[in-house]
């Protein structure tokens, strides 16, 4: 990965990171460790968020990234991406989803 595209994926981090705590989320970025050895960001209890600011997504790829990952540190995997100039978009699993929706519209 060159240094250019660490760069846009950092700013990346930090942009959604800005949006997440403005909605009152205590997000943070992983840390700046070498590449998968932390999460992208921190902060959201039961989410795994893998984040991806590029021009062209390959969806499939990077949700399975996101899947190994939320494997390995914990939380639903949800990948969080944006192109330039366009609004950031959330991809999920259907059945992880589901199960979010129904356990937030399920009465106590």
């Amino acid at each position: 990965m060159g240094k250019s595209s660490q760069r846009k994926g950092a700013d990346g981090e930090r942009e959604l990171a800005a949006i997440l705590r403005d909605h009152g989320h205590d997000v943070e970025r992983g840390g700046l460790q070498t590449y998968g050895e932390v999460p992208d960001l921190v902060g959201l209890p039961g989410i795994h968020i893998e984040v991806k600011r590029v021009e062209r997504l390959n969806v499939p790829e990077a949700m399975a990234q996101a899947i190994r990952d939320a494997a390995r540190f914990g939380g639903v995997p949800s990948l969080f991406h944006r192109r330039s100039r366009s609004p950031w978009l959330v991809t999920m699993r259907l059945t992880d989803w589901l199960e979010l929706y129904e356990r937030a519209h399920t009465k106590p």
